[in-house]
This record gives C-alpha cells, structure tokens and sequence, in this order.
C-alpha cells in the first residue's frame, strides 16, 4: 500500500514540492535555497511516503499553482480560492493569514470600508490570494498587479496608488523599512493556507489530509511558525 501510494504521489520517483516565496509567512529563501513551515510540511510528508523531497522555489503564488496544475510539481502550498480548485485537489487549511491594507500617513483612507470607492487603486500581488478575492470583491476601486507580493509596496509607492493590499505581516514589515505609511485597523480577509496536489491522486490527497490533520494536532505546525520566528498566523482549527 506504501509503495502504491508513493507511486501515485511521486510519479517520477521523487516528492516535488512547489515552494512560494512569494509569501514570507509560509517560506522566504535562504541562501541558495529556501526554509519555512511549508517546507517543513513538504519534507516531513515526503519522509512518511519514503520518498526523497525535491523542492521547486518560485517567487509567486501564480507559479506555484500553475506547476501543481501542470504536474510538474506534485505538492504544492497556496491559498485555498475557488479559481484555484480547477485540476488541483486541497487538504483543509493548516494555517490561517490576515490580509491587509496600507496606505500612505497623509491618506484620507481612515478603515477597510472606504477602500472600495471610484478613484482609489489597490495594488496587489499578481496571481496572489488578495488579488483572487479582490477581484471579484472590489465593485468601484480599480486593482494594479505588482509582479510578486513582495513587490506590492515598492510598485504602489512607483505607481503613486492609493493602497496596497497583502500579507499583513509583510505590509508591516515594509512600513517600518520604508516610513510615512500605516496599516488601515484590521484585516479585509482571512487567508485559508492549505496544501494541494494534481486532480487525479485520490489515495495521495487522502493521505495527505490525514497528514495535515496530525500535523494540527500533535502542534508540529505550531512549533514550525514558533521556530521560523512567524508572527500574525494562527493553526487552523482541526477539519
């Protein structure tokens, strides 16, 4: 069972894992290669099949989805969106993300219900989480597609729009960096971090839902967040 479940999973003899850097809460690069808790995860189920873990880094979400979707990746981490479920099958959400607002100290924009009015530009990462829900949310303000979400502040400073939109731990990151900007009070949404694999491998995406949940509840997923030093997420609660 093992082995016919590995094979399934892995079909070229290796767990490839598509790995987003794209969000600093799930994986950020170091050095020549990357760390994070989604790189835990991908290496600690690899490990359960008996397999050995390959990981692929892209810089956007887009990417990551796109190699999952494709099968060139077999194990991949994004947020859970209805636009994402086409060829792609997702566990329940191991973590749980606050999206964000920021916009500029002189800003008229006082909370998130005066963002989305005629005039006002939010930019967001292209391909990201925020852009998906935003997107179909957003009736009057415009959206500007920065290339990656850890571009989003450098390009609506470029741009000279009226908020950004994203992680909120990056947009309060990039405030200190930068200064004379501020996080609008609160969060827009709630960002469900899941994993997912290619449409087609129903006894590696059962596996891999078993997993997850083990993985909530034996703190392994609590623990990697303690141990990446990540700030502004929460375990998502069991399935």
């Amino acid at each position: 069972m093992t082995q016919a479940l590995a094979a399934e999973a892995a079909p070229t003899g290796k767990l490839r894992i598509s790995i987003n850097v794209g969000n600093p809460i799930l994986a950020r690069r170091a050095g020549e290669g990357a760390e994070g808790v989604s790189i835990d995860l991908g290496r600690a189920f690899a490990q359960r099949l008996g397999l050995e873990a390959e990981l692929q880094v892209y810089a956007s979400a887009g990417e990551s989805v796109d190699a999952v979707r494709a099968q060139k990746a077999d194990l991949g981490f994004f947020a859970i969106d209805p636009k994402r479920s086409e060829g792609i099958a997702f566990s329940a959400p191991y973590v749980l993300i606050e999206g964000a607002y920021l916009v500029k100290d002189a800003s008229p924009l006082k909370d998130n219900g005066e963002v989305d009015r005629a005039g006002n530009r939010v930019v967001v990462g292209k391909g990201s989480a925020y852009d998906l829900y935003l997107t179909r949310e957003l009736k009057n303000a415009a959206i500007e597609r920065a290339p990656t979400s850890p571009a989003v502040v450098d390009h609506f400073l470029a741009c000279g729009a009226e908020v950004a939109a994203g992680v909120k731990q990056q947009l309060e990151f990039d405030a200190a960096r930068i200064g004379g900007l501020r996080l609008l009070p609160g969060r827009f949404m709630v960002i469900q971090q899941a994993t997912g694999v290619p449409e087609g491998r129903p006894a590696t995406i059962a596996a891999l839902r078993a997993f997850i949940e083990e993985m909530k509840a034996t703190g392994f997923v609590a623990q990697a967040l303690q141990r990446h030093g990540i700030q502004g997420a929460s375990v998502a609660p069991a399935a």
